[in-house]
C-alpha cells in the first residue's frame, strides 16, 4: 500500500523543499488539491527535485476546463515524469462552477463521466493509436492537426475521479481507473456504499473492479499521549464538522447512529459557532472518521484499517511536519519516515 502526503497551495520554493522532505521520508508520493492555486506548476516543481516520488491531483476542478487542457497538461506531466504522474478530475460544486468559474455544472455525473471519457480519447489520439473522435452528450472532439499533437510517449495513463453519492460511484466503476475517496467517511461507509456503488458500474461496463484504485485521504490524530494528541483531534472535529455541513453528506453520520447531526452541524456554522462545531463531534465520531492512535502502532492502524481496499492512503493533516526546522517538526518528520516505511512494506 502506497502512502502519500496531501498538500495545497504553495511557494515553488516551499514545495520543492517539501517534496525532497517527503522523498527522504520514504513517502510515496504527494497529492495536490486545486483550490486558490492551480496544481501543475506545483507537480513539476516538484517532480524535478524529487525524482521518486510519485503525483496526483486530488482532485483538478474539471467542468472549467475542456477535456484537451486537462488531457494535454496530464501527458505532458506523465511524459517528464516518467509516467510518475495520476489525473485525478471531480466536479467541485456547483456553486463554484458556476459562480467563480462561470461554467456549466447541470448532471454533474452525467457530465463527468463523459469528461472522463473525452480525455481517454485525447490521450489515444496523443498516441498516435487513432484519431481523435468522441462524440458525447457534452463534449464533442474531432480535430487534432498534427502541429497541435504533443510528442507520442509510451507512459501510463490513467483517470482518477472523486465520488461520494452512489450514482458518482457508479460512474466511477464504469469509466475512472481509481476513486478519490472523500476525507470524511468511516469503514462502513466504504465497505457498504461506496465498493457496492464502484463495483456495480464496473459490472456495466464489463470491467474488472479490482482493476479500479481507491485513494483514500485520511485525518490522522497521533501522538504519544491523550494530551499530545487533543491539539490534532480538535483540528480534525474542525474539519470533519466542516465537511459535514454538506447536506448530501448527511447519511454518513446517520448510517452509524449519530442522526441529525449534519443540521446540529449546519445550525451552528449559520450561527458563526465554530468551537460549537467542534463539541458536537464527540471522540467516539472520531474514532470512525479519524485514525486515532500512539506513533508506535499508527502505522499497523492504517494498515489494519485500509489494508486489501485502499491502493493508496494519503495523509491529510502530515504537512506542518514538514514546513518548518523547528526541533519538534524535525522530531515528528522523523515519526513519519518510521510510518511511510512500514506502511509501504506491510
Amino acid at each position: 500500500m502506497d502512502i502519500d502526503l496531501m498538500t495545497g497551495p504553495s511557494s515553488w520554493d516551499e514545495v520543492t523543499s517539501l517534496a525532497r522532505q517527503l522523498e527522504g521520508a520514504d513517502f510515496s508520493g504527494i497529492l495536490f488539491t486545486e483550490t486558490s492555486q492551480v496544481p501543475w506548476m506545483q507537480i513539476a516543481l516538484a517532480a524535478t527535485a524529487a525524482p521518486r516520488l510519485e503525483f496526483s491531483t486530488g482532485i483538478a476542478v474539471a467542468f472549467p476546463r475542456s477535456p484537451m487542457v486537462s488531457a494535454a497538461a496530464a501527458y505532458e506531466l506523465a511524459a517528464n515524469t516518467g509516467g510518475r504522474f495520476r489525473l485525478g478530475l471531480g466536479s467541485q460544486v456547483k456553486a463554484h462552477v458556476t459562480r467563480r468559474y462561470g461554467s456549466e455544472f447541470e448532471r454533474p455525473a452525467a457530465r463527468l463521466r463523459d469528461y472522463v471519457l473525452a480525455v481517454k480519447a485525447c490521450f489515444r489520439a496523443f498516441n498516435r493509436t487513432e484519431r481523435l473522435h468522441h462524440d458525447g452528450e457534452f463534449y464533442q472532439l474531432s480535430l487534432l492537426p498534427p502541429d497541435w499533437c504533443p510528442p507520442a510517449h509510451d507512459h501510463p495513463m490513467t483517470v482518477d475521479i472523486s465520488a461520494v453519492g452512489p450514482v458518482m460511484c457508479r460512474v466511477a466503476g464504469e469509466v475512472a481507473d481509481g476513486v478519490h475517496v472523500h476525507p470524511l467517511h468511516s469503514m462502513p461507509y466504504v465497505e457498504g456504499r461506496l465498493k457496492p456503488a464502484v463495483a456495480e458500474g464496473a459490472i456495466r461496463a464489463a470491467r474488472a473492479v479490482d482493476d479500479i484504485d481507491l485513494i483514500i485521504p485520511v485525518f490522522v490524530v497521533v501522538g504519544g499521549t491523550r494530551e499530545e494528541r487533543r491539539t490534532m483531534a480538535v483540528a480534525a472535529k474542525r474539519q470533519i464538522g466542516f465537511y459535514g455541513t454538506t447536506p448530501n453528506y448527511a447519511f454518513q453520520f446517520d448510517d452509524l447512529g449519530f442522526e441529525g447531526t449534519t443540521a446540529r452541524l449546519r445550525d451552528r456554522m449559520k450561527a458563526g459557532d465554530l468551537d460549537g462545531m467542534v463539541d458536537i463531534i464527540t471522540d467516539e465520531m472520531l474514532e470512525h472518521y479519524a485514525v486515532v492512535s500512539t506513533w508506535d502502532e499508527l502505522a499497523d492502524r492504517l494498515l489494519d484499517r485500509y489494508r486489501g481496499t485502499a491502493s493508496r492512503v494519503v495523509m491529510y493533516s502530515a504537512g506542518p511536519a514538514f514546513g518548518s526546522g523547528d526541533t519538534l517538526a524535525v522530531r515528528t518528520r522523523g515519526r513519519w519516515a518510521e510510518v511511510a516505511r512500514a506502511v509501504r512494506a506491510g
